[in-house]
């Protein structure tokens, strides 16, 4: 993993340019025979030299265009962690693993449950973006509907933003897909292991004459969809499946021009695993005393229930990038569909939680982004741009609760077991938009200003705006050192697709009923963003940096999730604060390479003021007049990871290497909400692969790849969640001892 600020804008073209130009003994040979074979010969030469020639000629446009279209994005004064290819097929499960591991190597990545990640003690506002264009937030809870499979390379940028990146903010996520160009060829691959898992995948890609495309596919099966409820090596009902596919489709009319295409596709079904031995009825404690509760106490087994989810991500985007002379635009119109459904055990979910809900949730996003560029002089370039999406989302509920039919002398509530159906859903459109302005300026060699305003909005369920200003400064005092520093305003609009919208006069009286009826609207955050760090090349290939980050909030968001349907829900925090700092060094040299870090943070929020009947009304008490700790705060976060390449001059290298990741604990209730947290973990994942060139000696099979993975090395029992907390749902434990093989061959 690269922690340079720096971008290597060449490295996309030192794989074609080895092959350029080179004749073979065949073709050699050729040359001395008759007259006829000298005239088809020097034809064919020809002809390959054209080919060459053309080849040559698209490579060059290629990354003309590429590193054009980076500069329309720059991260002047953010703190910015690379993963090339190379990194990314280090790391164990290269392409097979998932998108959350890959990013867990870098600092302030924290692991949770259901596969999230928290960056920089923030829940969710982390940003996707595909070749620069944003995707709009989707429905995915489990999985992420990217897959690693589909990036060549990728880059965290975190910190304080710059003006162009708006709305989600933690951390901008940002893929340059696989094209045809750096990813010519086919790759044919099969892996799979323990826990029934099998991942076969087919990817191609290639270019002819001005258009260049790619296509992946994938289909992943095992029982590990969902983090198990207990600390047993295989979890009960977990079963999921799983396809994905990433089309790239792109046409250069000339070297300043380039339309592009890219559509992608997930569908996703989970089993949702058990947790036996489940006493609890009812959701609300008040209901455990009931006569109805006492009756149904062991008619339904925790061990045998049958929830399902389903969830669905489709995308879209066209871009066009244009280059014109100083200026350099790049223009796209995006599209996203994602729906979420889940199923209820019907008997089960009523026995347990008073309510068996079917839930089903939809989000369909459109809209445009655009970033142009004007080099205005040789110190000062300009840069605005426009982000904005009309959404519309939809909420359906059916549920099924038992009827309240009074209160004994104690005030619990009393149930004679007759049911109830209701029907609740909502739907909405809205729209948020955010435009930007700009200048980086460098009043000397060494020093880049960059400062800008952004204006956003939001007329969804809230309606609210603001204006943003922002400045960078980065100082290069010496060879090799980079202090930087920044302010950013920012401005997140709550989550459209989680803002739960339930009627809750409904449930009254019945089962279902919510602790308390408190639903304030969930508002848009605002927040004041402290950064400031330095970094340094100690030595050839070595590198190091420091980072401290303050962030003070106004309605901070925060996720949960409440209930038995897996769907997380949005509400505020009137006030919050998250400081920390980051350390990260890397070194590269030859076929080795080493690289660790470590974070500090601490996430705190006062006072709950949206979405309240969620929470227990003694926990919104403490809560509105003591500062509590966010539920995915965890205090220290470590990864670390190390390759080395045996034989690495040979057509048969053996490639060894090992990633760490460390975690002091999510919160977990204690005398106090989120008071304590779970125990301290580390775990350990091993990757040997054995790579052959030309193993069948056939000239369209290529490279073999025989690989072993083993995630989880020491078989460590560790939990995620314990189960209680603020929207905090079951118990999770992390992924016990895995070992997965695979083939891949390109062709």
């Amino acid at each position: 993993m690269n922690t340079s600020l720096r971008t290597p804008a060449l490295l996309l073209l030192a794989s074609p340019f080895l092959f350029l130009g080179e004749t073979t003994p065949v073709e050699a040979a050729s040359v001395a025979s008759t007259d006829v074979t000298d005239q088809s010969t020097s034809e064919n030469t020809s002809k390959t030299k054209k080919d060459a020639s053309a080849r040559d000629h698209h490579i060059i446009v290629t990354a003309h265009l590429d590193r054009q279209r980076a500069s329309l994005q720059p991260s002047t004064g953010a703190t910015v962690y690379r993963f090339s290819r190379q990194d990314i097929e280090r790391i164990p499960g290269g392409d097979n693993a998932p998108l959350t591991t890959i990013l867990l190597q870098a600092p302030g990545v924290a692991q949770d449950s259901y596969g999230q990640i928290h960056i920089r003690g923030d829940h969710n506002e982390v940003q996707f973006r595909l070749d620069g264009v944003m995707l709009p937030e989707g429905l995915s809870v489990f999985g992420q509907a990217l897959m690693t499979r589909f990036a060549h390379s990728m880059s965290l940028t975190t910190g304080a933003l710059p003006s162009e990146y708006g709305f989600l903010q933690a951390g901008v996520i940002d893929i340059t897909t696989k094209n045809g160009t750096s990813d010519e060829g086919g790759n044919a691959s099969v892996y799979g292991g323990a826990r029934d898992y099998m991942l076969p995948s087919l990817q191609y890609g290639g270019h002819t004459g001005k258009w260049d495309y790619f296509a992946t596919a994938d289909f992943v099966h095992n029982r590990v969809g969902i983090e198990n409820p207990t600390p047993s090596f295989n979890a009960l009902h977990d079963l999921s499946n799983q396809y994905h596919f990433l089309g790239h489709l792109r046409y250069t009319a000339d070297a300043d021009t380039r339309i592009s295409f890219t559509a992608g596709v997930s569908n996703a079904e989970y089993q949702l695993p058990n947790n036996p031995g489940q006493q609890r009825q009812f959701a609300n404690p008040t209901y455990m005393g009931s006569d109805l509760a006492q009756r149904l106490y062991g008619s339904v087994d925790s061990a045998s229930l049958d929830e399902h989810q389903k969830e669905i991500t489709d995308f879209g985007i066209l871009s066009l990038q244009k280059e014109m002379g100083k200026l350099s635009l790049q223009s796209s119109a995006i599209v996203r569909y994602s729906s979420l459904g889940y199923s209820p055990d019907p008997l089960g979910d009523l026995v347990y939680n008073g309510i068996a809900q079917r839930a089903q949730r939809s989000v369909f996003s459109s809209g445009s982004q655009s970033d142009l560029t004007w080099r205005i002089a040789p110190r000062h370039t300009l840069r605005f741009g426009y982000q904005a999406y009309v959404e519309r989302t939809i909420a359906k509920m059916d549920s099924t609760v038992y009827t309240q039919t009074g209160t004994d002398q104690d005030g619990n509530a009393v149930f004679d077991g007759a049911t109830a159906s209701i029907h609740d859903g909502t739907g909405r459109t809205g729209w948020v938009y955010g435009l930007y302005a700009q200048d980086e300026w460098r009043p000397l060699h060494n020093l880049t200003v960059n400062y800008g305003l952004r204006f956003d909005g939001v007329d969804e369920y809230t309606h609210s705006k603001q204006v943003s200003p922002r400045i960078n400064v980065v100082w290069r005092p010496w060879t090799g050192g980079t202090f930087h520093a920044g302010y950013s305003r920012y401005f997140t609009p709550p989550p459209f697709e989680l803002v739960a919208t339930n009627q809750l006069g409904k449930y009254a009286a019945t089962s279902g009923e919510p602790a308390n009826f408190g639903n304030s609207m969930v508002k848009a955050e605002r927040d004041h963003y402290f950064d400031a760090g330095f970094a340094q090349d100690l030595l050839p290939g070595w590198h190091a940096s420091f980072d401290a980050y303050v962030k003070l909030a106004r309605n901070m968001i925060d996720e949960g999730q409440f209930g038995s349907p897996i769907i997380l829900s949005a509400f505020n925090y009137r006030r919050g604060q998250v400081h920390g700092f980051e350390f990260a060094t890397d070194y590269s040299r030859g076929p080795f390479s080493v690289y660790g870090n470590f974070s500090w943070s601490r996430a705190i929020g006062k006072d709950i003021v949206s979405a309240q009947w969620n929470l227990d009304p003694a926990d919104l008490a403490y809560i509105s007049r003591h500062w509590v700790h966010l539920d995915h705060d965890q205090r220290w976060t470590a990864s670390a990871g190390a390759s080395y390449t045996i034989f690495h001059k040979t057509d048969h290298p053996l490639r060894l290497s090992a990633t760490m990741v460390y975690g002091s604990g999510l919160r977990m209730d204690g005398a106090t909400p989120n008071g304590a947290s779970v125990p301290q973990y580390a775990t350990f994942n091993l990757g040997i692969v054995q790579s052959f060139e030309n193993l069948f000696h056939t000239p369209w099979l290529k490279r073999t790849e025989l690989r072993l993975d083993v995630t989880n090395l020491f078989d460590k029992r560790y939990m995620l969640r314990s189960g209680d907390g603020i929207g905090v749902g079951a118990p999770q434990y992390g992924l016990r001892r895995t070992i997965l093989t695979g083939i891949s061959q390109r062709f």
